[in-house]
């Protein structure tokens, strides 16, 4: 199968394996992805996820001769979004989901069009030395149609999307760690293993309040600083009743001096 998980207690990690493309995206692997991203949400014993592209690759876009044998704009019709209710899956697959936990994008090679989406849409990136990304679909006139233009401005700025939305230029790892495209480099070939270690550094602290200053970061955009500051309150307040335990293990010695290890 071009898609698997692999779980190790609370942590999924979601593998696109079709090397021999160098994990370009065709309808079957769009879907699985996202059936799979859904199920990640919906199981209570799951608290973090990985995704990862096997081979080398993190994923080459969509996949063009694939796309090549569809037949016109009948081809978009799946992906169609409508005026109201939830929108269907993306040609990219899951990259219209708006999960209620952490998802850690691991970058190996390419992430590239359709595949630079994806790694945006994820929570954090962690991005191999040889790692790239770019706008490749630029040369051939497709669009971002998977949330790019809107993600990839709140991430690095404006000026830097239109810089390379526009020019589709290639974006080495480096670069992405510079300008905020990415939050983690590592050395080729640790890219799955670092990201494993923070999904299980996530999968240990209390859910609820992670996941409700999670909840607050990604609701804010649009909103003036009022009515950001109201929806945090509104959404973390029974939260603090919740610290309080935390707070008397602190009491007792656990976590002093900024000690994340034995909490």
């Amino acid at each position: 199968m071009a898609i698997r998980v692999e779980k190790d207690n609370a942590v999924w990690t979601v593998i696109h394996s079709r090397p021999e493309v160098r994990n370009a995206m065709d309808t079957d692997s769009a879907a699985a992805l996202y059936d799979v991203f859904l199920a990640f949400d919906s199981d209570d014993s799951a608290r973090a996820a990985v995704f990862w592209g096997e081979g080398g690759a993190f994923c080459a876009g969509w996949d063009l001769k694939h796309a090549s044998a569809l037949s016109g704009a009948e081809a978009l019709d799946p992906f169609e979004f409508p005026e109201e209710g939830e929108p269907p899956m993306a040609a990219m697959g899951p990259s219209r989901l708006e999960l209620s936990k952490p998802v850690i994008a691991a970058v190996a090679g390419p992430a590239v069009a359709g595949g630079m989406e994806l790694a945006i849409w994820a929570d954090i990136r962690v991005m191999e030395e040889s790692a790239f990304m770019g706008v490749y679909c630029r040369r051939w006139g497709i669009p971002f149609i998977d949330g790019g233009t809107v993600r990839l401005p709140r991430l690095v700025g404006e000026g830097r999307a239109m810089d390379l939305i526009l020019t589709g230029r290639r974006v080495n790892a480096d670069e992405a760690l510079a300008i905020g495209l990415c939050e983690y480099l590592v050395p080729e070939g640790e890219a799955r293993q670092r990201a494993e270690v923070l999904a299980h550094d996530i999968a240990r602290f209390p859910q609820s309040c992670m996941r409700a200053d999670r909840r607050s970061v990604r609701a804010q955009h649009g909103l003036n600083l009022r009515d950001a500051l109201r929806q945090e309150w509104r959404g973390s307040k029974t939260e603090v009743t919740k610290g309080v335990e935390g707070a008397a293990r602190f009491a007792r010695g656990k976590g002093r001096g900024g000690d994340f290890n034995d909490i």
